[in-house]
């Protein structure tokens, strides 16, 4: 008897799986992967992709955006995360990323709003999405359990950050005391985390004072602000208080080499800590002409980190990717003075991080042999997954899996230009002018092609909320 026909297949691919790269392709029915093997083995399908010997991979998952912080345009959080979620996930099927987590920010407890959260994604949003919630506030601490029992079971805390940083974010900071409670709680929670901010405010604070006293207003000043102590003092206090309390923590853009040597030191006594880094600090150091469009919470560091974040990726110390996605427009980016404006008045945050992501870690990662493709499907995809409680429904190529993939040529290039963005205009990133070698050709989110070379072939709408339970996600 004759298989059953699949809606898609896509052939003559270097298929990228959770046990190694093959030559073949993949089948998916009704939004999921149902078969991957040779070419022969596949049924036939009522659509077919020739990969043309390009990679397939598992949509890359991005772990860390802020949708509604368009607040230039928005007053009102929640009409600004509804603008959001349209814009910034239509680059993201452009870039190849086909999940995102996004962080909940507001001073309001979450639970009264938690079916508008689902319900703006799933009209809005080109792909589905979870939740992480930012706990900022002695009510949020009160409402984790309740978050937990609607599948949000990460939470963000700003350890001892914020306080003078950039108060128009309305983020309050979080000290020790409510670190320990949160850790405490979290530590009982299946698939439970904590997420972690790590600069040392007080320490900022005069440093600022002292730099502006002299009249500094360039980048470097901002990373001269924030020094790489100041990082690495708050992560070995995080890992003290994650070992006190035996919790599960989670450090969000780790931007130091020194960061990496604290996390490596607690990870080989069994604390249960792991670390992110972004792309920007993977690229680019203090030292580039990038104006305010570079001014990134934490900052960006030297060379000698940059390196060192790499390596940590390679060992498995750094385990996971993310873009800290902030879609601010430019004129609350710049506060209206341009991109060489005031360095201290500027909102910190990188844009458009979800749309070059993929073409990043190709370019910068795959390309100049600094990660192996598997590698970085790993910290960009499957551990992502697997650290949210995604997996396999996410994250791998694999049957039963969405058939959530990507088709990456490793020789085309663009230049990243007004034109390479889809999200929010203008377009612009700390990567604006830069060549990037090794982009998506294809992205398919569930089943369905939604770009084929820069086309978009979807509307926004009709995506998942992926609850997070005892055990991870449910099937579809």
């Amino acid at each position: 008897m004759p298989a059953q026909p699949a809606d898609l297949r896509v052939v003559d691919a270097k298929v990228v799986t959770p046990g190694g790269t093959i030559h073949g392709g993949v089948a998916a029915r009704d939004g999921r992967i149902v078969a991957v093997g040779a070419d022969g083995t596949l049924p036939e399908a009522d659509e077919e992709i020739d990969a043309g010997g390009n990679y397939l991979l598992p949509g890359f998952i991005d772990p860390h955006v802020h949708w509604g912080l368009s607040r230039y345009e928005f007053e009102d959080y929640h009409e600004g995360l509804a603008h959001d979620f349209e814009t910034e996930t239509r680059g993201a099927v452009h870039g190849g990323v086909t999940t995102v987590v996004n962080f909940l920010l507001q001073r309001e407890p979450y639970l009264p709003d938690v079916e508008f959260f689902r319900e703006v994604g799933e009209e809005r949003s080109y792909i589905d999405f979870a939740y992480h919630a930012i706990v900022h506030q002695d009510h949020h601490v009160d409402e984790i359990g309740a978050l937990a029992e609607e599948g949000i079971r990460s939470f963000k805390v700003f350890f001892n950050w914020y306080k003078h940083a950039s108060p128009e974010l309305g983020i309050d900071h979080s000290d020790a005391g409510r670190v320990y409670r949160v850790l405490s709680e979290v530590a009982e929670m299946p698939n439970g985390v904590v997420m972690f901010h790590a600069e040392n405010e007080d320490l900022a604070y005069e440093l600022r004072q002292d730099l502006q006293a002299e009249g500094r207003n360039d980048l470097e000043a901002w990373t001269e602000a924030s020094p790489n102590v100041a990082e690495e003092m708050q992560i070995e206090q995080i890992a003290k208080l994650t070992e006190y309390t035996d919790s599960r923590s989670y450090v969000v853009h780790m931007s130091t080499g020194e960061g990496v040597d604290v996390c490596e030191r607690y990870q080989e006594r069994g604390v249960n800590i792991h670390a992110e880094t972004l792309p920007a600090f993977l690229t680019h150091t203090k030292h580039d002409d990038l104006g305010v469009w570079g001014k990134i919470s934490p900052p960006l560091r030297g060379e000698a980190s940059r390196k060192r974040l790499w390596e940590g990726i390679r060992t498995g110390v750094v385990d996971y990717v993310g873009t800290d996605h902030c879609p601010h427009k430019i004129e609350f980016k710049e506060k209206g003075e341009g991109k060489y404006g005031d360095v201290w008045d500027a909102i910190p945050g990188d844009n458009n991080g979800i749309e070059y992501l993929l073409p990043v870690m190709m370019s910068e990662g795959v390309n100049k042999n600094r990660i192996s493709m598997e590698r970085c499907v790993e910290v960009c995809s499957t551990n992502n997954a697997k650290r949210w409680g995604l997996y396999p429904r996410k994250g791998a190529i694999a049957e039963g899996s969405d058939a959530d993939m990507v088709l990456v040529d490793l020789e085309k290039s663009a230049v990243v230009d007004d034109d390479f963005y889809h999200t929010m205009e203008p377009g612009y990133s700390t990567f604006h002018g830069q060549e990037l070698t090794g982009l998506p050709t294809h992205t398919i989110v569930a089943g369905e092609v939604v770009v084929r070379d820069g086309e978009l072939l979807a509307e926004p709408g009709g995506r998942s909320y992926l609850p997070r339970y005892d055990e991870g996600v449910p099937t579809a």
